[in-house]
């Protein structure tokens, strides 16, 4: 598996509890504009791995959460944004068209412009905000050795969870983020590469896994992270997968199970069970797993242990990515490179 990884994918996987603790120390010093924190809601401007971090605190922290947060992923700048909205241009290699290309019109509506970035030379956003002397979060993603943002999602969920902290509109305690971090260090072993698929869960899935068609499913909280194992599945494993979200999918996906009829050949519904969540959401996913059961596709489960609704987060991160690499290697891919996203932007021009 080293051999087939030239682009170091394990390494950064494994970094994951290191990312949240370097992510923390270095977010923790940076300076906030007095004048940010009279906000009424959030945007971030960003795609793929660049907005996974967004995703998955806004999903985690929905109940906690003061104001509300957007994702706008393209060229658009919402109707709603103005002097009171928080407007966060996102892009960990600093050089994405679509957040870039949203500044003027931000700025025209006379948002709080911050720039959030991993630190690198001729990084645009940075060099671009600078001039504008606007505020940029750039982070040094040394603990990423892969380079690849997806990889590095640690440092984006950690950096917006204290960015958010310090313009006032979440409450969060660093002592918690170090116990997830402490927590991942804890499975690190059992993850592995030198641990043995008779006693590592993620390699089970991934046996489970290959050949299959992957639909994602789970609730609540759990829905970011859910979001960022489809894109993760996609692009580590080159295997295509999707996601559901229950309660919603209750009241549409389960009627579309039985057609066509390869859905019982090509599917695999992998379902994420939790303590912590509601307990009507907690049925409703037993008896979803059920009905897929009746319509003959074939189902995987697993249960997160974390204590708290952020731990259980991070466990699902950092579970799913090991899967995702161990599944490239059974689809005989490379997991670091993208071929078609990168002949895609060549293409675009």
């Amino acid at each position: 598996m080293k051999n087939s990884d030239p682009g170091r994918t394990a390494e950064s996987i494994g970094s994951f509890p290191e990312q949240i603790k370097d992510a923390l120390g270095q977010v923790e010093k940076f300076k906030m504009p007095a004048d940010y924190k009279k906000i009424n809601k959030i945007v971030l401007s960003g795609m793929g791995g660049s907005n996974l971090g967004t995703r998955i605190i806004s999903s985690v922290f929905k109940e906690e959460l003061s104001v509300p947060v957007f994702i706008e992923a393209g060229y658009e700048v919402p109707g709603f944004v103005d002097k009171d909205t928080l407007f966060i241009i996102s892009s960990y290699s600093g050089s994405t068209e679509e957040p870039l290309s949203t500044y003027a019109e931000a700025k025209k509506r006379g948002a709080k412009i911050i720039g959030l970035t991993a630190a690198s030379e001729g990084n645009k956003l940075v060099a671009f905000l600078a001039k504008k002397n606007e505020p940029c979060f750039a982070f040094t993603a040394g603990k990423n050795i892969s380079l690849q943002p997806r990889l590095g999602v640690s440092y984006g969920i950690v950096s917006l969870a204290i960015l958010l902290k310090k313009v006032g509109v979440l409450k969060i305690d660093s002592a918690e983020i170090v116990k997830a971090a402490d927590f991942l260090a804890g499975l690190s072993r059992e993850l592995a590469l030198e641990n043995p698929s008779s006693s590592n869960l993620a390699k089970k899935a991934a046996e489970n896994f290959f050949g299959r068609q992957i639909v994602l499913t789970g609730g609540e909280f759990l829905e970011g992270n859910l979001h960022t194992l489809r894109n993760q599945t996609c692009e580590n494993s080159k295997n295509f997968a999707a996601y559901l979200v229950v309660p919603d999918m209750n009241h549409y996906a389960i009627e579309g199970l039985g057609n066509p009829a390869v859905n019982q050949k090509d599917l695999l519904f992998v379902f994420f069970a939790s303590d912590l969540y509601h307990p009507r959401v907690a049925k409703r996913l037993a008896l979803t797993r059920e009905i897929v059961k009746k319509n003959k596709i074939k189902t995987y489960s697993h249960k997160l242990n974390g204590k708290t609704k952020l731990i259980q987060s991070f466990e699902m991160l950092y579970f799913g990515s090991w899967l995702t690499f161990y599944l490239a290697m059974k689809n005989n891919v490379n997991p670091s490179l993208i071929p078609w996203v990168d002949w895609f932007k060549e293409k675009l021009g």
